[in-house]
């Protein structure tokens, strides 16, 4: 994770440069922004990981009725 390399002083300045570009009051409209797009990807992921799952076991249904 890309967080992991950056200090404490880093960190900082870019929180400072972050409140400084939008002002406190937009931070939190962001972040509820932020969490509602990571919840669709999170979302579209399951969707995608069911969709392949179910067309793995019906692939595998079919081989069985063939045998």
């Amino acid at each position: 994770m890309i967080l992991l390399n950056l200090g404490a002083t880093e960190i900082g300045l870019i929180v400072l440069v972050v409140l400084i570009l939008f002002g406190g009051k937009k931070i939190p409209e962001l972040m509820k922004g932020l969490g509602k797009g990571v919840k669709e990807y999170k979302n579209a992921v399951n969707s995608v990981e069911d969709e392949i799952k179910s067309a793995t076991s019906n692939d595998e249904a079919k081989k069985d009725d063939k045998a």
